[in-house]
């Protein structure tokens, strides 16, 4: 897979961690480039979006802000990185995470808070903004056809997310417009929300949760992969 941008065969991994069809994955494969064209569009649309919250921001802290466009500019180079025949696995486990946590938790807001984000965004860029997120998604379960998900690249992406999940949740850091630097929700960070949670530990619970999943993901990926070469 490294150093090649052949369209590798399709290992026979198990549904849940391969759920796109094989011909979509094909598909994408075959016009890298125009995904990769696509997720610059969204890298720079997410970073106007950001645009307000990074200028109330300390400038050391701007990586950890804008999440998303951050996620689709990680794809967009490991997918160029592949075509180029030079594939680096902690540019794609880092793309992979990213898409797997931001993919979800966009949606997951979402809807937790959606009578407010209703109320607040036009309904077309609410439909936008969940359904572009949840397209992410599907992007990074193609991406076990470029890479393996070595170990050490999995600890790398691991260990800079888990950065994220603490200077956005536990260890305000040089601290932004609200004291963290997570994506700004449309209420109060202290409101009650349900389970004796407050607004921020709901959200919270959320990105934990799909940095949890994005790890299992990649683990269980590289062991079937593994199982998969000794059986061939």
């Amino acid at each position: 897979m490294a150093g090649s941008s052949r369209i590798s065969d399709r290992d026979p991994l198990p549904r849940y961690l391969a759920p796109v069809p094989k011909r979509i994955e094909d598909l994408g494969l075959r016009f890298a480039w125009l995904v990769v064209a696509i997720n610059l569009a969204g890298t720079a649309f997410g970073f106007w979006y950001y645009a307000h919250q990074l200028e109330a921001t300390p400038m050391a802290m701007w990586p950890w802000v804008p999440d998303s466009p951050m996620a689709t500019l990680l794809i967009a180079l490991a997918i160029a990185a592949w075509k180029l025949g030079h594939e680096l696995p902690w540019l794609t486990a880092l793309a992979f995470f990213g898409n797997i946590i931001l993919g979800l938790w966009t949606p997951y807001t979402l809807l937790v808070f959606y009578e407010t984000y209703a109320a607040q965004t036009h309904p077309l860029m609410y439909q936008f903004l969940f359904w572009s997120h949840l397209a992410m998604v599907v992007q990074a379960l193609v991406l076990h056809r470029i890479t393996d998900f070595p170990i050490w690249a999995v600890a790398v992406a691991l260990v800079w997310y888990t950065s994220n999940l603490l200077v956005d949740y536990f260890v305000p850091v040089l601290e932004g417009p609200h004291g963290v630097h997570h994506t700004t929700i449309p209420v109060p960070q202290d409101e009650p929300m349900f389970l004796g949670a407050d607004a921020l530990g709901v959200v919270a619970a959320g990105e934990v949760t799909f940095t949890l999943l994005a790890l299992f993901l990649a683990l269980a990926t590289r062991v079937k992969l593994c199982e998969y070469a000794r059986i061939g």
